[in-house]
């Protein structure tokens, strides 16, 4: 059997699912496992699938992939872009888009697993192949922990993974170190005090309160994070009311928070929760606000001896130039907490799916910001080749490097 990696992964960008509802997902990838003649077992973490190459004594190496979408429109204009829709978990019908890449890392590790399968001769050691769900959550590597998958699978030595980006296709990003920030998920909800939109002066206005609250926080990283350190407050939502008459009781803001460490966390928390609980004080607030943590993810940091060694593998095996660092990344993961929980090296890096071509012209006009779509971008399309084939090589060549 040959997968035909390009049909597979055209199937999974026109069929993207939510979060912990990747039921169609993982059905593919447990029907391909076992075209590969592979055992696994599906519902790991409630939708994730894990299977094991046992090839003899040696290093176990977990290779990891996310599987879910995004409640994005796609607007690339492809024969194949999404249409699907899913209901998200406030009850709330919404399009579904595989707009960061999650479609790719599927398709790589399927595509790894069948090369590392077909050279068992020419290594030893165990592969665990993690298909992980609910990435965009934040939470699916924990759910997957909180199901036993160190009990019921062979422990890391190491743990690699890949994330797709827009870079050139071809180049692979990586770094020792930090290769993507910390952050935290925070819902908060202004309490205020409701009433007809003709008598303002009867009520706490949440309204008000919000967008007083949402501009002050722009001035955490503005004015009170060093300019030399890494932070970023973003609001990515807010929602008041149901009608334009009538002063709603409450606000709510969903935020975005990164910083590089454990010690920047502490303090962008501490001055967000300060801007906020003041702006409601502010505000004449008779009630104090509630603030949630939806998730925390730790940063992601590289082993520095582990990274070096996947480096050199990548130069030997791509040649000079392919592989760049690339910085660090201001998004977040949760591949780390594999790595963590187990007390194990990762090596996370990126590679690219932007046509070079379009890629240069871009630099070249310095519109490399508007013009090549960033993930999460209802406009984000990797090319298929050398993407695809980019992704495979990368993680079998990375996992053959440890394996004995």
């Amino acid at each position: 059997m040959t997968l035909d990696l390009e049909a597979l992964y055209l199937d999974l960008h026109r069929h993207p699912e939510l979060s912990f509802q990747e039921t169609r997902t993982a059905g593919v990838v447990t029907r391909e496992l076992a075209e590969m003649g592979l055992e696994f077992e599906e519902g790991v973490g409630r939708t994730g699938v894990i299977t094991a190459i046992r090839n003899g004594s040696g290093p176990v190496i977990w290779l990891r992939a996310d599987m879910d979408g995004l409640p994005v429109e796609e607007q690339t204009g492809l024969s194949y872009a999404s249409t699907a829709r899913g209901v998200d978990p406030a009850g709330t019908d919404v399009p579904v888009m595989h707009a960061c890449g999650h479609d790719m890392h599927v398709t790589a590790l399927l595509g790894a697993l069948e090369r590392l399968q077909a050279t068992r001769e020419e290594w030893s050691g165990t592969v665990v192949a993690v298909f992980q769900p609910a990435e965009e959550y934040g939470a699916g590597a924990q759910a997957m922990i909180a199901d036993g998958v160190f009990d019921r699978f062979p422990k890391p030595d190491i743990v690699l993974g890949q994330h797709l980006t827009p870079l050139p296709a071809g180049t692979i990003g990586v770094r020792p170190g930090t290769q993507m920030a910390a952050s935290d998920g925070l819902t908060v909800k202004l309490l205020g005090r409701g009433g007809h939109g003709s008598r303002p002066h009867s009520t706490i206005d949440p309204v008000v309160m919000a967008a007083a609250t949402v501009m002050r926080l722009q001035t955490v990283v503005s004015r009170e994070i060093d300019p030399r350190e890494m932070a970023v407050v973003t609001v990515g939502s807010i929602h008041a009311g149901l009608k334009n008459n009538i002063i709603p009781a409450e606000a709510t803001l969903e935020l975005s928070l990164r910083y590089p460490d454990d010690d920047a966390r502490a303090d962008v928390l501490a001055r967000v929760e300060r801007i906020v609980r003041a702006e409601a004080m502010a505000s004449g607030a008779e009630q104090e606000p509630v603030i949630t943590t939806q998730h925390t993810l730790p940063p992601t940091i590289n082993d520095h001896a582990a990274t070096a060694k996947v480096t050199a593998a990548f130069d030997r095996a791509f040649g000079d130039g392919t592989v760049i660092d690339p910085g660090m990344f201001t998004g977040s993961e949760d591949v780390s907490w594999f790595a963590r929980e187990a007390g194990v090296p990762l090596v996370y890096w990126f590679w690219g799916g932007v046509d070079p071509q379009q890629y240069a012209e871009a630099v070249a006009a310095g519109t490399v910001a508007r013009d090549i779509p960033t993930n999460h971008s209802p406009f984000f399309a990797p090319i298929l080749h050398p993407t695809i084939e980019r992704g495979v090589d990368a993680l079998t060549v990375a996992a053959r490097e440890f394996l004995a």
